[in-house]
């Protein structure tokens, strides 16, 4: 095998987040489910929304981007491929990846739909509820996919929300063939748990077919994969059928199952919840870089508290501290 050129490669959404606060009234008067995400289908319903809205933030966004934006911050070399649409908001989030140091240069698409959008609503308790209008994003062709450079990454990070529309779910499909030929790991986050009961099936093929090598899952994911309310029972059955499991568990902490090894590392503490947007998209950054590295299980999982607890200490879901800083304080 040759040795790889990225750390990381991604295959998700891009997605331009609007973020601003509401209260719970205004998130109940929507009939939108608090904590959750919610798919909008077109764009009138997203302009509707956004209308209603507070002032709001924009900001790149969107899960496996978010994860590779902190992969590029950790010092990783980091890869991302995504629709765009050939308008401004893709032009935005060309620039923000790329002014990030991730390699970037999958071709906007001409015409509509437009750009996909996250209009993010944070209530006073932090928590955040996504609405998201996918656009052009849904639209990503296996001939887009720069197949040499999926071969150069050493693990292929794939976006569980990207696994809904038909045109990308084959060319993930595709990736996977390439990274699993070059000798390459692949990882899976399970992204909603709405995700799962939409594709449980398709989910469980990937993971019993040996075809992922880390899943990422949070606490209600992988109930939800198990179709179980026994947490112990979920990740016993998952961690049997493969390599690397990872759990998160909000302020509980996180755990990794590996090769017969169970570790588990506590939330790092913050001074103030501000916004949990992108907490599990930068705990997985952290993780996957401490791999990347070299480091251990536990090495690896404290990486992505680290990742995680600065995300959720600030607005939006692109890191704004120094994360190699924060990580060699805590680990010198």
């Amino acid at each position: 095998m040759t040795e790889a050129s990225l750390d990381i490669i991604a295959i998700g959404n891009a997605i331009v987040d609007v973020i601003a606060q509401a209260d719970d009234a205004f998130v109940a008067s929507e009939g939108l489910s608090k904590g959750s995400m919610q798919l909008l289908f077109t764009p009138e319903e997203a302009e509707a929304l956004y209308a209603k809205m507070s002032a709001g933030r924009e900001t790149s966004g969107g899960s496996a981007a978010n994860t590779v934006a902190g992969v590029a911050a950790l010092g990783g070399r980091a890869g991302f491929i995504g629709q765009v649409a050939d308008d401004q908001l893709g032009k935005v989030f060309a620039h923000d990846i790329r002014a990030l140091g991730v390699d970037f240069d999958t071709a906007p698409r001409l015409g509509n739909p437009p750009t996909a959008r996250c209009l993010i609503l944070v209530t006073p308790d932090a928590q955040r509820t996504m609405n998201t209008y996918l656009g052009a994003s849904q639209y990503l062709p296996a001939s887009a996919l720069d197949l040499d450079k999926i071969r150069s990454a050493a693990i292929l990070y794939l976006e569980g929300y990207l696994w809904d529309p038909e045109e990308p779910r084959a060319a993930m499909r595709v990736a996977i063939d390439a990274a699993r030929g070059a000798g390459r790991k692949v990882a899976l986050t399970l992204s909603d748990a709405f995700c799962i009961e939409r594709h449980r099936n398709d989910f469980l093929d990937l993971i019993e077919g040996g075809l992922v090598d880390i899943l990422f899952a949070n606490e209600s994911e992988i109930l939800s994969l198990n179709e179980t309310e026994d947490f112990e029972a979920a990740i016993a059955a998952t961690a049997a059928k493969i390599p690397t499991l990872v759990v998160t568990r909000s302020e509980h902490g996180a755990i990794a199952l590996s090769a017969g090894a169970r570790v588990s590392v506590p939330a790092e503490p913050i001074d103030q919840l501000i916004d949990t947007t992108g907490a599990g998209d930068l705990f997985a950054a952290g993780f996957l870089a401490g791999q990347a590295q070299g480091r251990s299980l536990q090495h690896s999982l404290t990486m992505g508290a680290i990742a995680a607890a600065e995300i959720i200490s600030h607005f939006g879901a692109r890191p704004e501290a120094d994360l190699q800083a924060l990580v060699a304080t805590r680990l010198r």
